[in-house]
C-alpha cells in the first residue's frame, strides 16, 4: 500500500510522491556527474524540499494566487522553443524521461505560482537607496579592482526560527561535520547533497556567478578575500550555518558601448483579477484605437498598468537586456516611430513603440545600474530565504519517514 510519509497542515505526501520526486532528482544528479548521497539522507533531503514547496503552495492558495491554463501552456511552449523543439517533440522528450504531460503541467503551474508569490511577497518590497549604491561603488574604487564577480557553491545548515539552544548546537555540529568532510578531501557537490538544507543542495549547492554586491552579507567579506578553490569557515546568519567554496573569480573593466533604444509601451497585466483572455481583448482594442488615430501617450496614461503610465508609457533609453526577452525581441524588430502588434511577456500584454535609437558609451551609467541591480538581487535573495523559512516553520509538519 502507498503509505503517508509526511503531513503538511492538512495535506499528505505519500511514498509514491517521494519516490517520483527522487527519481527526477537522481536523473539530475546523474546528468551533473554528482554522486548521490546515501539513500536515507536523499530521502530526507527530497522530502524536506517537498514539505517546503507544499507549505508555499498552500500559502499561495490561501492568498488567492492563481495561474490560469493559458499562462501554463505559454510557459511550456517557451521552454520547448528554448530547447529548439516543437510542442509535439517536447511531449515525446518528456515521455522518454518517464514524465507524463499532466504531471509536467502541474510542476510548471507550481513553479509559476511560487514565482508570482515571490514577486508579491518579497521582490515588490525591496528597495535600494542611492546611498547604498554610492557606498558600494566607493568600496569598489577603494579596492581598485573594478567590478568583480564570484562563482560560488555553498552549504546551508538551516536553523529553525525560535530554535532552542540544543537545536542550534545540533545544527552547528552538522555544519562542522560537513566542513571536516570537505577538509579531508570530499567532493563539495557531494557534501552539499548530503548535508545542505538549501533548495539547491541536490545540484551541488551551485550558486553560479554573482557580482560582489550580490554576495550575502554574512559571508561577502570572507569571499572577497578568498582564493579560487578555497573553502570558507563556518559563518552564522539568521537562516543557519553557511560554508562557501569559491569556484572562480573574474572582473570586468572594459568600456561598455551599446546600441540603445528609446521606447514607450502600454501594459495590460494578467493576474488573479484579469484573465488572459480579458487582457488580450483589452490590449487589442487599444491597438485598434491607436491604428485609428488615438494618441499613444494619452492611451498609456489612462490604461497602462505600471509606473510609466504617468509619463505616457515612456521607458527612457533602454540597453540590451534591460527588458525581458519577449519584449526585447519585439522591440528589436521595430523601426523608429513604428508600433508593434500586441506582445505577450511574463508581465502581461504590451504595445510597444520605438521612438529613436543611438549608440552610447554607458560605462558610468551601467556601472551604477549594475550596482543597483546587484544590491537589489542580493537583498531579494536574503529576504526570500528568510521568508521561506518563516512560512515553513509556521506550517504544521508531521514526518513519518521512519515509520514502517
Amino acid at each position: 500500500m502507498d503509505r503517508v510519509v509526511a503531513v503538511v497542515n492538512d495535506e499528505a505526501i505519500t511514498q509514491y510522491d517521494l519516490d517520483d520526486a527522487k527519481r527526477l532528482v537522481l536523473q539530475q544528479l546523474k546528468q551533473q556527474n554528482v554522486q548521490p548521497p546515501a539513500q536515507d539522507i536523499l530521502d530526507k533531503q527530497v522530502l524536506e524540499r517537498m514539505v517546503t514547496e507544499r507549505s508555499l503552495l498552500q500559502f499561495a492558495k490561501e492568498s488567492g494566487v492563481k495561474i490560469d491554463d493559458t499562462m501554463i501552456e505559454r510557459a511550456i511552449l517557451r521552454i520547448a522553443q528554448d530547447n529548439k523543439l516543437s510542442a509535439e517533440d517536447f511531449r515525446k522528450a518528456l515521455a522518454k524521461e518517464n514524465i507524463t504531460y499532466p504531471k509536467y503541467r502541474e510542476d510548471v503551474r507550481n513553479e509559476l505560482t511560487m514565482q508570482r508569490l515571490r514577486e508579491r511577497e518579497v521582490d515588490s518590497k525591496i528597495t535600494v537607496s542611492d546611498a547604498e549604491v554610492d557606498q558600494y561603488l566607493a568600496t569598489l574604487k577603494g579596492q581598485n579592482t573594478g567590478e568583480a564577480e564570484y562563482k560560488l557553491a555553498h552549504i546551508l545548515v538551516m536553523v529553525p526560527e525560535q530554535a532552542s539552544a540544543e537545536q542550534i548546537d545540533a545544527r552547528k555540529r552538522r555544519a562542522e561535520d560537513a566542513l571536516r568532510a570537505l577538509k579531508s578531501g570530499a567532493d563539495f557537490a557531494q557534501v552539499a547533497a548530503g548535508f545542505s538544507d538549501a533548495s539547491d543542495a541536490l545540484s551541488g549547492g551551485n550558486l553560479g556567478w554573482r557580482p560582489g554586491a550580490r554576495l550575502p552579507t554574512v559571508f561577502g567579506d570572507e569571499v572577497r578575500a578568498m582564493t579560487v578553490g578555497q573553502i570558507s569557515s563556518i559563518t552564522r546568519s539568521a537562516a543557519g550555518f553557511h560554508i562557501v567554496k569559491l569556484l572562480d573569480k573574474r572582473s570586468h573593466n572594459e568600456p561598455k558601448v551599446v546600441d540603445q533604444t528609446h521606447a514607450r509601451h502600454i501594459l495590460v497585466r494578467v493576474n488573479e483579477i484579469v484573465s488572459e483572455a480579458d487582457a488580450k481583448v483589452k490590449i487589442e482594442r487599444l491597438k485598434d484605437r491607436i491604428d485609428t488615430g488615438a494618441k499613444f501617450e494619452e492611451l498609456a496614461k489612462l490604461n497602462s498598468e505600471d509606473a510609466t503610465s504617468a509619463k505616457g508609457g515612456d521607458l527612457g533609453w533602454l540597453n540590451p537586456g534591460d527588458t525581458v526577452a519577449e519584449f526585447d525581441e519585439a522591440m528589436k524588430k521595430l523601426e523608429p516611430n513604428q508600433i508593434s502588434d500586441p506582445v505577450r511577456s511574463p508581465f502581461g500584454w504590451h504595445i510597444i513603440q520605438v521612438l529613436e535609437r543611438r549608440r552610447q558609451d554607458i560605462t558610468d551609467t551601467r556601472e551604477r545600474s549594475d550596482a543597483q541591480a546587484a544590491i537589489r538581487q542580493r537583498k531579494v535573495d536574503e529576504a526570500f530565504q528568510d521568508w521561506v523559512r518563516q512560512i515553513r516553520d509556521r506550517a504544521y509538519v508531521e514526518v513519518r519517514l521512519d515509520e514502517r
